[in-house]
């Protein structure tokens, strides 16, 4: 596979407050520092909820590749994420993304092999395997009745 380019554009606008932009995109996101910190605003999208946000987003599309490619066929997928921000010697990091993905399946006996496509999605997502951060698999798989 050849190199792909992503760019992004930031336009300052006021305070703590920025607006992303891409070339490649229609919309755009208000991004701002989180109210944790000095100045920060809540109630709109930080770093921190981009950065979770690209694990969990990648996560999805990984494991949508690897059912199409395991042919596991599932009624609903959703995923909660958690990332955890932490200072360490002086210096904010996110240390941890929490993946909390829920699988719907209408048969029992494909449990197992969703479990290991859900562990395999993970292992092979392209933004996890790019951090430093820890990510860690938490999920539930359910039988619809």
């Amino acid at each position: 596979m050849e190199n792909h380019s992503y760019n992004i554009d930031l336009k300052w606008e006021n305070d703590r407050k920025g607006i992303l932009s891409s070339p490649e995109l229609s919309t755009t996101i208000e991004v701002v520092t989180p109210p944790e910190f000095d100045q920060g605003i809540a109630n709109i999208w930080s770093p921190e909820h981009l950065f979770t946000a690209s694990v969990v987003s990648c996560f999805m599309t990984t494991f949508l590749a690897v059912t199409a490619y395991s042919k596991l066929d599932f009624l609903s997928f959703e995923c909660n994420a958690e990332g955890i921000l932490e200072k360490i010697e002086g210096k904010y990091l996110m240390t941890k993304i929490i993946l909390k993905p829920t699988l719907t399946l209408a048969e029992f006996d494909k449990i197992e092999k969703a479990q290991r496509v859900l562990e395999k999605s993970e292992a092979a997502c392209l933004i996890s395997n790019s951090i430093k951060s820890e990510v860690e698999l938490k999920p539930t798989i359910n039988i619809e009745n």
